[in-house]
């Protein structure tokens, strides 16, 4: 199929999945790389509850919750935390 003709299907609101090939598709930029944190046994719980609530894993509720302040820092949406509290100096806190 021409690409003239692939996008007045697609701009019609027609089906094309059938005149793609997605054998080889790749999601750019999700590449996975496993990464270990420790948190406190509080924040395992109330993250626990929050995921629960929401039916989903703990895994997923931190990954969505980072994704989203990352890109709200990224574009400016949202004041930077203070991150002095974790900068393992106790006179900056």
């Amino acid at each position: 199929m021409k690409a003239k003709a692939f996008d007045k299907q697609f701009d019609s609101g027609k089906n094309i999945s059938a005149s793609l090939d997605v054998s080889k598709a790749k999601r750019v930029l999700q590449k996975q790389k496993r990464v270990n944190v420790d948190f406190p046994t509080w924040m395992i719980e109330s993250l626990d509850r929050e995921a629960g609530k929401l039916g989903v894993t703990r895994q997923s509720i931190i990954k969505v919750w980072l994704a989203e302040r990352l890109e709200s820092t990224a574009s400016g949406k949202s004041p930077h935390a203070d991150m002095r509290q974790f900068s393992g100096d106790p006179g900056r806190r």
